[in-house]
């Protein structure tokens, strides 16, 4: 390792504590249980990873992600790994930390970076972060759809650049939410949060898609085509499977309306992304709004980079200091339970 990396490598070894057998009268030296982080936690969550007593932990103190071939070598012995979205854990990452690895816990709802068969066969369990980020990330749809829906980035752009001459009665005009007709795709936890924020900007009718009819909801199931055709806004909440991968196409974009704002803060893998650039190019649909893309980050000479009617965050649906903390300290949970042999509190089942 060249001395860049072991700077940026933090290493709290504990290798081996020594324990006197009376009855031989020797010492028997034990290997203390290894927990590898890919990346820093909040600081108080931080604080307590590196209070836990009698581990060995080595964490990536790099301001990016943990170069993979240094992931590689760090999880060689590993009880417990703590990952992030950007980690790809593998088959290959499994195999490299061997047997006794017990514990993958990421900082994330999301898991499909994780290779959930192998952890499976290999008995390794898998943590994850739930029901803490609905807030933030509904915050964030609410944020991403108006800004879509009313040119914010046209706007900001004009200010900036010298756009912002004189009054215009169109210039800028965007669509305002007052009777409109709002459509979610998955109304989960999430989901529900953006309609119920949207719903106080004037929309007054929420139609959603997905496997089952939500009870207590003010709002109709219909076809996702039905959806597509009747939705003046289209959230997009729902998880990437292989039902939902690149659900949204070229044809899925011509079927809605020419007013339409798409907003994603799913994952990017449900959109066909060359596709949506296409759409937004001929103006099928008025605007689009992504918290996630394919790939992550998105290039900078990728298609919708340069479209001043699609607005791109680098997903910080969860990025808020309360949500973040929390997530942080439900890894830290995970670990400790798996080091004491106890029920993970924050399992995927």
């Amino acid at each position: 390792m060249n001395s860049l990396r072991r700077s940026l490598l933090f290493c709290y070894p504990r290798p081996t504590i020594k324990i006197q057998c009376s009855s031989f009268h020797s010492t028997v030296s034990v290997m203390l249980p290894k927990v590898v982080a890919t990346r820093r936690l909040l600081p108080d969550s931080q604080a307590r990873l590196e209070r836990l007593k009698n581990i060995e932990l080595v964490q990536w103190q790099g301001e990016h992600t943990m170069p993979r071939e240094q992931l590689l070598e760090s999880v060689k012995g590993a009880d417990a790994l703590i990952c992030m979205l950007s980690d790809k854990i593998d088959k290959q990452v499994f195999d490299a930390a061997g047997p006794q690895l017990k514990l993958v816990t990421t900082l994330s709802v999301g898991h499909d970076h994780i290779d959930l068969k192998t952890a499976r066969e290999k008995k390794i369990k898998i943590g994850y972060t739930p029901d803490v980020l609905t807030d933030a990330t509904a915050d964030l749809a609410a944020l991403l759809t108006l800004a879509a829906a009313r040119n914010m980035k046209q706007g900001i752009d004009a200010v900036q650049n010298g756009g912002w001459q004189d009054w215009r009665a169109a210039w800028l005009c965007g669509y305002q939410f007052t009777n409109k007709t709002l459509g979610v795709v998955g109304l989960g936890r999430i989901g529900q949060a953006v309609a119920k924020r949207l719903g106080a900007f004037g929309i007054n009718r929420l139609i959603y898609s997905g496997r089952t009819k939500k009870e207590g909801v003010d709002g109709e199931l219909v076809p996702l085509d039905q959806l597509l055709k009747e939705a003046d806004f289209i959230v997009v909440c729902c998880s990437l499977t292989s039902d939902t991968k690149e659900m949204f196409d070229y044809d899925a974009f011509k079927k809605m309306k020419k007013n339409a704002i798409f907003v994603n803060i799913s994952r990017g893998g449900v959109v066909k992304q060359a596709d949506l650039a296409q759409a937004l190019k001929e103006k099928l649909i008025a605007g689009a709004g992504l918290d996630v893309t394919t790939p992550e980050p998105l290039p900078l000479d990728d298609p919708l980079q340069s479209l001043d009617n699609c607005v791109v965050l680098p997903h910080i649906g969860s990025a808020t200091w309360d949500t973040r903390s929390t997530m942080s300290d439900m890894m830290v949970d995970n670990v400790l339970a798996v080091l004491e042999n106890k029920t993970i509190p924050y399992e995927l089942k």
